[in-house]
């Protein structure tokens, strides 16, 4: 999902203008025509600022992008150029057909049943998209922090492609995975192969911001936000953005690489400074506890318990397992919410629904209820979802 301008007609190609000349449209997704057909729907990148100048104040929708086949040809002709066409056509979808960018950075999965064809795709990849520096094999997530196995595949030096053999010539700048990503107008130093975010889910990000301030409508008082799970601070990059949405902030991690990245990203955010490297959890400034920490025993802290209106929980895997040991961060004597996100079983969503409402204490009685509601597919039959929960004052 994602942001589009809806534009009458008669001015799309003055906007189209505005837009690529500030590199905020979508490179990968194309302009469509609206249900009535009287406007155009303009794809946004989710490196757009969330407040667009005067020119650009039309309405904004969200919708599925609808991909640039020409995109996706280009690649596949240049491919073409390497591969007979006969094999493109019986490996089918076996080819890489979706990917994921991360700054100047491209991640593909590439199928075991096309892998010795893994040059040939990266020189094609690089070559249908030109703006991109490296290009890597997700050969899936390992470890305690589930950190993204990363390979390069195929990098641009200058003019040239580099991929196979030709790589190892390559100067380690080039293979450098640290990158700085552009999201609603504020710039997040992520590395993927330390702590991964998906930029995939900016539209989800939006949809917290946009209840975050419901919540502050309804307290009538700046939020102070719990994020124990944070990273290197994407949720965090879209609150803190927004003028006058966070008074006091929790932002807390176990794995050292994001913490490390994260307090690079809030110093920056915040125009304040905060310590390098991985600290534990400390009181950076007076409205800022920041640090490596464990989520399941902060609430055992009586200076944090019950001290927050918003609590994230963003740790998919697991989320609804850790309910339980989250509840006791929120503070009680008003109006609170808990937002999170969880992978299941796409014919177990119900049951999920159960195990959290079951976990949860009171919700607010005009508040809908917890429902856990789709955001895209993880795998064959699991779901990526998320949820918010309006706990009610005691």
């Amino acid at each position: 999902m994602m942001r589009h301008l809806v534009v009458p007609n008669r001015e799309v190609e003055a906007v189209l203008g505005h837009v690529r000349a500030r590199e905020w449209g979508s490179l990968n997704h194309r302009v469509f025509s609206s249900d009535d057909g009287l406007s155009r729907l303009i794809p946004l990148d989710p490196g757009a600022p969330l407040e667009l100048p005067a020119a650009l104040d039309f309405p904004i929708e969200i919708h599925e992008g609808i991909p640039d086949e020409k995109t996706e040809t280009d690649w596949l002709a240049l491919l073409a150029a390497e591969v007979d066409e006969e094999t493109i056509s019986e490996k089918g979808e076996s080819w890489p057909s979706n990917h994921e960018f991360i700054g100047d950075m491209m991640i593909v999965r590439i199928d075991e049943n096309v892998v010795e064809f893994t040059d040939s795709i990266a020189r094609a990849k690089l070559g249908a998209h030109p703006h991109i520096r490296l290009l890597l094999a997700d050969d899936g997530v390992e470890g305690e922090f589930r950190i993204r196995q990363l390979r390069p595949i195929g990098a641009r030096l200058a003019d040239r492609i580099l991929a196979g053999p030709s790589l190892e010539f390559a100067p380690p700048d080039l293979l450098s995975t640290e990158v700085a990503v552009k999201e609603s107008g504020r710039v997040i130093r992520c590395d993927p192969t330390r702590a991964y975010f998906s930029t995939k889910l900016q539209t989800e990000r939006l949809e917290t911001l946009a209840l975050a301030k419901v919540l502050r409508e309804e307290l009538g008082q700046p939020l102070r936000v719990a994020d124990p799970f944070c990273g290197v601070g994407p949720a965090l990059a879209t609150l803190l953005g927004e003028s006058d949405l966070v008074s006091d902030l929790l932002a807390a991690d176990l794995n050292p690489d994001a913490v490390e990245l994260l307090m690079s990203n809030l110093s920056k955010w915040d125009r304040r400074p905060y310590p390098e490297g991985a600290p534990d959890l400390q009181r950076v400034h007076d409205n800022r506890l920041v640090g490596m920490a464990d989520a399941l025993s902060l609430a055992d802290d009586p200076t944090i318990s019950g001290q927050w209106n918003l609590v994230l929980a963003n740790l998919p895997h697991r989320t609804i397992e850790f309910l339980p040991a989250l509840i006791p961060l929120l503070d009680r004597n008003y109006p609170s919410m808990i937002r999170g996100r969880a992978l299941v079983e796409e014919d177990a969503i119900e049951e999920a629904n159960q195990a959290i409402r079951s976990a949860l204490p009171s919700t607010m009685k005009d508040k809908p209820q917890p429902s856990l509601q789709i955001k895209r597919d993880y795998s064959a039959s699991l779901r990526l979802c998320s949820f918010e929960a309006w706990i009610d004052s005691e």
